[in-house]
């Protein structure tokens, strides 16, 4: 009785949380998480985002394209005040700064050379104009 008992009991330890698992991935997966139908507005929501992406830049590209203007009309200095600011006003875009960054101090390279491009450099988005000076020698 004792090793028929335990046979039972280790074939329940063993059956039981992977019936648990599938019962809750099945639970999960059969709830209706939207109001309405799913493949509509997956259809709606995709069809719609890939036309106002491909209509428009993303504004980070727009702010690049812009301080990269300035930047040729004036001198980074100002390009990456105008970028600290903007930074300041638009937090969304912060994630985008040092890419952005990166990108003035390889045009300010080709503008000015290496060393007095240098010069232009402060600690706007962790040092990331210094990084694109270095990089564009």
């Amino acid at each position: 009785m004792n090793q028929a008992a335990r046979r039972i009991g280790r074939t329940l330890a063993f059956v039981l949380p992977v019936v648990l698992v599938l019962s809750g991935t099945l639970a999960v997966a059969t709830v209706p998480w939207t109001d309405g139908p799913t493949e509509s507005r997956l259809l709606n929501a995709s069809s719609s985002d890939a036309s106002s992406k491909a209509g428009s830049p993303a504004p980070q590209d727009v702010l690049r394209s812009r301080l990269l203007a300035e930047l040729q009309e004036k001198d980074p200095g100002a390009a990456l005040t105008a970028l600290q600011q903007e930074m300041a006003a638009t937090p969304s875009l912060a994630k985008h700064c040092g890419s952005i960054a990166r990108a003035l101090g390889q045009a300010a390279v080709a503008k000015y050379g290496a060393a007095r491009a240098q010069r232009f450099s402060r600690p706007v988005c962790d040092t990331s104009f210094a990084s694109g000076v270095s990089g564009a020698r």
